[in-house]
């Protein structure tokens, strides 16, 4: 991807190695988001080299994302993803157009990678759910967690609800949407939000740390193991048992081919 869109965008992206680093970079506006931001991290999702193990989502600045530029739900707007623009359109239409916004999330989720969410201040509705996308969140102990679209009359929608539910349950996800209320570092760590909060001058190491752990087993076995975790409370143990033994095969004939058997 260009500069000039990435610029447009408000992202900052570098693949160094094994590992792409993806930054939110609109600090003036707390890194707020837009749908042009949402395309363009789908088209990263796109592009991502075959070689990339680890991808970090940070924010540049106080903030990771104060969740969707407040000036998209202006009526008077009518820039993209305005509620003026999305309202003039079919049902189908907003629907097409929710889900062109959602791949921005989707694609962190990908088997080939893992995906590390750095969060430091504030992670609001959009940058929740930028956060719940990945598969590890690791936060500054200034974080504040909330998702938001509640108290604007709005659902969350970019994907946030499912990896919510699989992190804390159904009633704490219930309660934690319902009230808009913040979640704070602690709190993240006790009810499965985030693997572990540490101070703001501790994040990048703390996040160095972790892609060097998750970078040194081969990359197969690591993204063989992701695929079978994602899927695995919604299958049945024989399912599960079957996706393992070939798993494991694969591995097997990985291992003696580098072997030179």
């Amino acid at each position: 991807m260009d500069e000039k869109t990435l610029e447009d965008a408000g992202l900052l992206y570098d693949v160094t190695g094994a590992v792409a680093t993806i930054t939110l970079n609109r600090p003036q506006v707390r890194n707020a988001q837009t749908p042009t931001m949402w395309h363009a991290l789908a088209a990263i999702g796109d592009e991502l080299p075959d070689d990339v193990r680890v991808v970090v989502v940070k924010g540049s600045g106080a903030a990771f994302s104060a969740g969707l530029d407040r000036s998209m739900l202006d009526p008077s707007s009518a820039g993209e993803g305005s509620v003026a623009s999305l309202m003039t359109q079919s049902d189908e239409d907003v629907s097409a157009a929710i889900d062109g916004f959602q791949r921005g999330f989707t694609f962190l989720r990908d088997p080939r990678f893992v995906s590390i969410a750095q969060v430091q201040g504030y992670a609001i509705g959009a940058g929740f759910q930028l956060a719940l996308s990945c598969d590890l969140r690791v936060v500054a102990d200034d974080v504040q967690f909330c998702m938001k679209e509640s108290a604007l009359g709005l659902v969350p929608d970019l994907t946030g609800t499912k990896p919510l539910v699989e992190s804390v349950g159904y009633a704490r996800a219930l309660e934690i949407c319902a009230t808009a209320r913040m979640v704070g570092a602690d709190e993240a760590v006790d009810i499965g939000l985030a693997l572990a909060a540490v101070p703001g001058d501790e994040l990048d190491a703390t996040v160095a740390d972790l892609v060097a752990a998750l970078t040194a087993p081969l990359a197969g076995a690591v993204r063989e193991t992701k695929a079978l975790l994602q899927g695995a409370s919604d299958r049945s143990l024989d399912d599960q048992r079957r996706l393992e033994r070939e798993a494991q095969t694969r591995r097997f004939r990985e291992l003696v081919a580098l072997m030179g058997g």
